[in-house]
């Protein structure tokens, strides 16, 4: 359970790390993202179409693009991620004698 909850925390990391560099490099291109990141082709490539279908990104001849949607997006991420990370924090289980009951 939790091994799946750490493999989509990954993959979001990624996900936003793909859209950082296309805030900060549009026009980029697969290539160019893979050998800054260091993530195979096939993982930028699978990143930049689930930021597409979110409209974060669109392609462009030259390469991804932001979109009109992108800032507002940007803008309440870290309140999201707060969010989920005081949900996260009241999931904890302080005292292992709790669970013995």
């Amino acid at each position: 359970m939790i091994d799946r909850l750490e493999k989509e925390v990954d993959m979001l990391e990624r996900h936003l790390q793909v859209l950082r560099m296309v805030l900060d490099n549009e026009p980029i291109g697969i290539v160019k993202m893979s050998n800054e990141t260091g993530y195979p082709h096939h993982k930028v490539r699978y990143s930049l179409r689930v930021l597409e279908e979110e409209n974060l990104i669109e392609p462009s001849s030259q390469g991804a693009i932001t979109t009109e949607r992108t800032a507002e997006f940007v803008d309440e991420l870290d309140e999201k991620l707060d969010d989920i990370g005081d949900k996260l924090s009241t999931m904890r289980i302080e005292d292992p004698a709790e669970i013995e009951g």
